[in-house]
Order: C-alpha cells, then structure tokens, then sequence
C-alpha cells in the first residue's frame, strides 16, 4: 500500500491535482480521480509488458511515459472525451491509450484545432 500511495503523490502532483479539480468543468472531478486511479494502477503493477491499443509495449517503456502525463494532458483527454460521440466498449483501454499518447500527440491536436479554426471556416476576418 506505501507503493501504492507514493504513485498516488506523484501522480497527484504531476498533474497538479488541486488546481486541476478546482477548474474543472461540473462532474469532471470524478474523470479526474479516475484517470489517478488508472494511472496509479498501471504504473504501481510492475510487470513484463503492458497493452495499448492492441500493441505490447514494455513496462518500463510505459511506466516512464505515463510518470510524464502532466495538467496540460489530463484536461487534453478530457477534451477528447467531451468530444468523443462512438461508443466506447472498454472505457479502461481506451483511456489508458488516451493517456498514453497524450504527450506524443497532444502539440498536433492543438495545431489541426487552430488551422481548423483559422482556415477551415472556424475563424474569419470579418
């Protein structure tokens, strides 16, 4: 349980917990402490490999990726969910691949939503 708790710290602090919860929207707070729960769960469960999105990938490979998920990512997947209209069969694999890829592609989400924006009819000059 010290493991456990310890990642609960890191975790926590990583994503700045606190102000995260603070600003967000009504009923997030809930997605919050889920994705804590996930993060503390795959990270503290040391094991051979772990799969994402039907790839297996090495423990330690995921570990260290997930350990840098921070404020920007969580209200990034957040977002994506807001956004999200499939049906999602297993809400737990595809949040862990959410939070997985989120600091690999979270610079080209916000740059396809800005060129969206001021080029695809998002945005005019008046």
């Amino acid at each position: 349980m010290a493991v456990i708790q310890a990642y609960t710290d890191i975790v926590k602090t990583n994503i700045d917990y606190d102000i995260l919860i603070q600003g967000c929207r009504t009923g997030d707070r809930e997605y919050i402490d889920e994705i804590v729960e996930l993060l503390v769960e795959t990270i503290s469960i040391d094991r051979e490999a772990v799969m994402i999105s039907g790839a297996e990938y090495p423990y330690q490979f995921v570990k260290n990726k997930l350990l840098k998920v921070n404020y920007s990512h969580i209200q990034y997947v957040l977002e994506c969910l807001h956004d999200t209209t499939t049906k999602v069969r297993n809400v737990k694999a595809y949040l862990l691949t959410c939070l997985f890829n989120a600091p690999s592609t979270i610079g080209n989400y916000y740059r396809a939503e800005v060129n969206h924006d001021m080029y695809g009819g998002g945005w005019s000059n008046g």
